[in-house]
């Protein structure tokens, strides 16, 4: 009797200090305190006639795409124009600038660069063949740097294999390996033979990533740390293999299996080579448009190239690519040296699973752009960065227009 009667009153107190306790948000939910980054906060001054003007622009866009959050920063010369963000990460969460989200392709952009600065120092040539650190890769003796860093290698992208497709598509949170990856482009053709033509290949980027750790000797996130992000100042983009993704979060959404749902953590392993998978926030997207597109870790020489590696004019279909896959360049038009080249701006948009982004800097009148978008479940098709991106270019760059696809 006394020690139910001790169990009782045990049981009791414990109910006592449950019910004061403050109620606790489920993990996944929580955000930490405070201001986050302060250094990637909404513009606190007073907006001039320009900066209401791409805040205008950009809350248009957002209605019009029916979108669930925008994040943007710009600014002209150096001088910030704006920063902010509009809509929600997630239901009740406001969206801020210093959430952190995927950026994909943006590595790609550092590691074009951080490759550039090798060849400067003569440690290796573009024109070297891969053989020498690849030699399992078939056409090795073929293969150059310079054509895995401008997608000229004939190598089929998984991402358009159907079987790679439908494994993706059932399984979002499987961990992929390099090996894994690449046996779906070995099990093709080639599209063509090495140098003759361009098409976009994740397979290229995976390569090269390995054949970089080779050269250097490092793990490519601590190459591209000590040659790019670390001298750009990037302190908030990083490589995240895993599905994790520093706090704060910018939640995504998306209808890619058929219904609309939460994709934020699914696994990213299969976007390219571990080591180069980034998230980063807005305003760490806009300091990178500046450093990358205005060539400021590059010699004259070295941004030429980074701009032009000698790829416009290739492309065009054939019988073993159709041209919606090998796509014609043009001077207007053409992929650089892991960048993009469109009427004179340099950017990368990536957009994958739920994400979507942009960075792009116009040289001739240092502008650059970031923007960050999220979907709702009417969202249109695409990357809706880049339209919100192209509208706002249009505004303050007329005679320059941010014309993607």
């Amino acid at each position: 009797m006394r020690r139910t009667t001790l169990r009782a009153a045990l049981c009791a107190a414990l109910l006592a200090v449950v019910s004061q306790a403050p109620a606790v948000a489920p993990a996944a939910a929580r955000e930490p305190a405070g201001h986050g980054d302060r250094s990637c906060e909404r513009t606190r001054r007073p907006l001039d006639g320009q900066a209401r003007r791409v805040l205008d622009i950009t809350r248009k866009a957002k209605a019009d795409l029916r979108l669930k959050s925008v994040e943007l920063k710009v600014t002209l010369d150096g001088r910030e124009v704006l920063t902010d963000a509009l809509g929600e990460s997630m239901t009740g969460v406001p969206a801020e600038p210093d959430m952190h989200f995927r950026a994909g392709s943006v590595a790609f952009a550092h590691i074009g660069t951080a490759l550039l600065q090798l060849v400067q120092e003569h440690t290796v040539s573009l024109d070297d063949t891969v053989d020498r650190w690849l030699p399992d890769v078939p056409k090795a003796r073929q293969i150059t740097l310079r054509m895995l860093a401008t997608n000229t290698t004939g190598l089929h992208d998984y991402v358009t294999d159907p079987a790679f497709v439908k494994e993706l598509t059932a399984h979002p949170f499987r961990q992929w390996t390099p090996r894994q990856l690449l046996s779906y482009p070995y099990r093709h053709s080639f599209w063509y033979e090495p140098g003759t033509s361009w098409s976009y290949s994740h397979a290229n980027y995976v390569l090269l990533v390995a054949a970089l750790e080779k050269i250097t000797g490092m793990p490519i996130q601590e190459f591209v740390r000590e040659r790019v992000t670390g001298p750009l100042g990037l302190r908030n983009t990083r490589n995240d293999f895993t599905p994790d993704i520093p706090q704060r979060v910018l939640h995504a959404f998306t209808s890619d299996r058929g219904f609309y749902e939460e994709s934020t953590f699914w696994n990213p392993s299969w976007t390219t080579a571990p080591g180069a998978v980034i998230t980063t926030h807005v305003c760490d997207l806009a300091r990178s448009a500046e450093g990358i597109g205005s060539g400021e870790l590059l010699s004259p020489r070295g941004y030429r190239t980074l701009l032009n590696p000698g790829t416009v004019g290739l492309g065009g279909g054939t019988a073993t690519c159709p041209a919606t896959i090998c796509l014609k360049q043009t001077k207007a038009k053409h992929f650089g040296l892991g960048v993009i080249v469109v009427n004179g701006w340099v950017l990368q948009n990536p957009s994958f699973s739920g994400y979507a982004a942009i960075q792009a800097y116009l040289p001739s009148k240092r502008l650059a752009l970031a923007v960050s978008a999220t979907k709702t479940p009417t969202t249109p098709e695409g990357n809706m960065a880049e339209v919100v991106a192209r509208r706002i270019a249009a505004a303050l760059a007329p005679n320059d227009p941010l014309a993607i696809s």
